[in-house]
């Protein structure tokens, strides 16, 4: 009975053993086979942005490829038959840096320069303007015909300062020149060499001709910024020239369209009401505010006033006519007499509501009589 106890210990014993091992190795698996994020042109990275793929090409190929995170690496990894390429330079900060790699032996390869590196690395180049991109070479660069047709994306064309032997590859955003007894070659996309991209069309193949001339290539793409920018940077040296121009014209067009179009202050223009309130309305509404402040002797001015101007031109009077002329002709036809229509129309204001009524009520049989006599 003991010796079956021990038997079945045993094989638990390989069975717990046998789960380490197949736990271990998932785990390594998984870690070796998962994805690797980081930045764009990152060496380690595997995503779509990153250069995983190439640098292991490279490195089955046989090509020493020495990361370099800052200008210092450059420094200590550089040596006469080595090839830097620089990628992501819109993170090296500061003039004293641009000159130091500079001073760094060997060719290069440029992938996208700032204005700055490109001024500092290759002075030999400048932007070029709006060119018709070309996916074949039509040049007689070697790596570039081997490599055929490529998709480079989006990217900035080169042309030549001064006389240098500048040779142009598809379109110019390909140029490659010699200049103080190493290779310079500028390319203005890095997409073509990512991950993402390196299997479309011929970009693999331009990617290890370009990158892998030499047996030895100091990969130097910094993920963060290093140095200080200097006091003289500012976004204007971002923008190209020709955008300042085009700014400029863009304002005298601006400033033409509108003393063109601009119109002098004429006369005022009487409009119409927006809202048309009949006369019943105002009339109520007017009453009510006399009535609301008591204010019987304005609305028997009111009253009188109306009945004189609607009297005055069937009696033949004047605007200006004086009270006894007014009661005069309207007494010659009214029944009431002249002391009536003199109070009614010239007398004191009413103390009541019912002595404003009775006012409105005799002015009316006045215009009444008068128009009808």
């Amino acid at each position: 009975m003991s010796a079956t106890n021990g038997a079945r210990r045993r094989t638990g014993h390989w069975i717990a053993l046998g789960l380490i091992v197949i736990t271990a190795l998932a785990a390594v698996t998984a870690f070796l086979t998962a994805p690797r994020p980081g930045g764009r042109m990152d060496p380690e990275s595997t995503s779509a942005d990153g250069a995983h793929a190439i640098v292991s090409l490279l490195r089955d190929r046989g090509v020493e490829v020495v990361v370099a995170r800052t200008v210092a690496d450059v420094e200590r990894a550089a040596r006469p038959d080595t090839l830097l390429l620089a990628a992501e330079t819109y993170n090296t900060r500061g003039d004293d840096l641009f000159q130091r790699l500079a001073a760094v032996p060997g060719d290069r390869l440029l992938l996208e320069p700032t204005a700055r590196a490109r001024a500092a690395l290759a002075p030999g180049v400048r932007t070029g303007g709006a060119e018709l991109l070309s996916l074949e070479p039509k040049c007689a660069l070697r790596e570039a015909n081997r490599a055929g047709s490529v998709q480079l994306g989006s990217t900035d064309t080169y042309e030549k300062v001064g006389d240098v032997d500048l040779t142009r590859c598809y379109g110019g955003v390909l140029v490659r020149y010699q200049a103080g007894g190493r290779t310079i070659t500028v390319v203005g996309s890095a997409d073509f060499i990512t991950n993402g991209s390196l299997l479309k069309a011929g970009n693999a193949a331009l990617a290890m001709n370009l990158a892998g001339d030499r047996s030895r290539l100091i990969w130097y793409a910094p993920q963060e910024a290093e140095g200080q920018g200097t006091a003289g940077s500012t976004i204007g040296d971002l923008i190209p020239d020709a955008v300042t121009w085009l700014v400029f014209q863009l304002g005298v067009v601006v400033v033409l369209l509108a003393l063109w179009q601009g119109r002098r202050l004429g006369p005022l223009v009487a409009e119409k009401l927006p809202v048309v309130v009949r006369a019943s309305e105002t009339v109520e509404g007017r009453a009510r505010l006399y009535r609301s402040r008591r204010a019987r002797g304005q609305a028997a001015d009111a009253l009188r006033t109306a009945t004189l101007q609607r009297l005055s031109p069937r009696l033949g009077l004047g605007a200006n006519a004086s009270p006894a002329a007014v009661v005069s002709a309207i007494a010659a036809r009214y029944s009431g007499g002249q002391n009536t229509v003199h109070h009614l129309l010239f007398g004191p204001p009413p103390s009541t509501d019912a002595d404003l009524l009775h006012l409105a009520n005799a002015l009316d049989d006045i215009e009444r009589q008068v128009t009808t006599s």
